[in-house]
């Protein structure tokens, strides 16, 4: 099986009739200028050494050589070996909360980058098993759906901030019923909800997304980040100055405190297990340990073949010929001179 990894440098080939078009133009043109100053008896008297032949010559192998380096910059490949890989493992989402409580710093360098730190360096263990992203507020949205493409996930992961939810708040139960939507449980696979938020859950029903929860045998592991005692919300200005905190209507500072009673409460009732966010541990990481236990089922199969570059078959020849051009003159050599003698070609 053939196949070009760089196959957009094809497109340089259109470079070979281009070149082919000015070619004969400006060959054209100057034969013109020369018929203006000389006729064509002095032609061979002037320019004695002049070879048309090999003029052509020259530029064909520069040619050739153009359309070997643009195949090589593309990069064939040979298809060496196909099988077939099962894919094997659990499925999980992330419920991250993106509002602006999560901007305290109680947690360094605040609520939302540690989670974010946590999730990434979860991504980067996870083999096999497929991770969705949703970011909730007051309203939820998937950040990405489940996928087993870790460095999409990162990247889609990076983007996220506090303005990835227009509308303020907390709706920890959105989040919980958008994620159990997205599950497919045709499939047999594990399933498993991990939510990372202060546990200020400020509207929503609970209960009932537990109870759904529950009846698809999908079990939530909850993290609280934050102080239970409370701490302000920093603001900063466009240029990440500081300009001081929150406040509500009345001008006081607001002051976002840890919920760890809903998400106990949530992971007691959903099978699963409540952690304590800290700065120095990483709770992410001791989820994922115990989601190692749960018994991995295959959710599908995917077709890899393994190809091996073939770039030099093409960047060699183009390499020598470029040299043979280099060191092959335009001037007329002296079995050139009698082959043109024998075809009775004028000087």
């Amino acid at each position: 099986m053939l196949r070009f990894a760089n196959s957009e440098y094809l497109y340089l080939l259109w470079l070979i009739p281009a070149l082919v078009v000015l070619y004969w133009f400006t060959t054209k043109n100057q034969n013109k200028i020369l018929e203006k100053f000389t006729g064509e008896k002095m032609h061979s008297v002037l320019f004695p050494l002049r070879s048309k032949l090999k003029s052509s010559f020259k530029f064909g192998l520069s040619l050739f050589s153009i359309a070997l380096i643009v195949i090589a910059l593309a990069n064939p490949q040979i298809g060496t070996k196909i099988e077939d890989m099962k894919q094997i493992g659990i499925e999980v989402y992330i419920l991250l909360d993106v509002s602006r409580s999560m901007g305290a710093e109680d947690i360094k360098p605040s609520r939302l980058e540690k989670a974010k730190f946590e999730i990434s360096k979860l991504i980067q263990k996870l083999q096999g098993d497929k991770i969705g992203l949703v970011v909730f507020a007051g309203q939820a949205y998937i950040q990405f759906p489940l996928t087993s493409d870790y460095a999409a996930a990162n990247l889609f992961l990076n983007a996220v901030d506090f303005n990835s939810v227009p509308q303020q708040g907390t709706d920890i139960s959105a989040a919980i019923n958008l994620a159990l939507k997205s599950f497919r449980y045709d499939d047999g696979t594990s399933k498993t909800i991990i939510i990372i938020t202060d546990g200020e859950d400020h509207e929503g029903n609970i209960d009932q997304a537990i109870d759904e929860a529950n009846s698809k045998d999908v079990s939530i592991y909850s993290i609280g980040f934050g102080s239970p005692a409370g701490v302000p919300i920093p603001v900063y200005d466009g240029s990440g100055v500081q300009r001081g905190y929150k406040k509500d209507n009345q001008g006081n500072i607001v002051l976002t405190k840890l919920d760890e009673s809903v998400l106990k409460t949530i992971s007691e009732k959903a099978n699963g297990k409540y952690y304590r966010g800290s700065n120095t541990e990483d709770e992410l990481n001791s989820i994922y340990n115990d989601l190692a236990k749960i018994q991995q089922s295959e959710y599908g199969s995917k077709r890899i073949t393994e190809y091996e570059d073939r770039f030099y078959y093409f960047l060699f020849p183009a390499i020598l010929i470029l040299l043979v051009d280099f060191f092959v003159t335009s001037n007329k050599s002296k079995w050139l001179a009698q082959f043109e003698k024998l075809r009775g070609v004028k000087k």
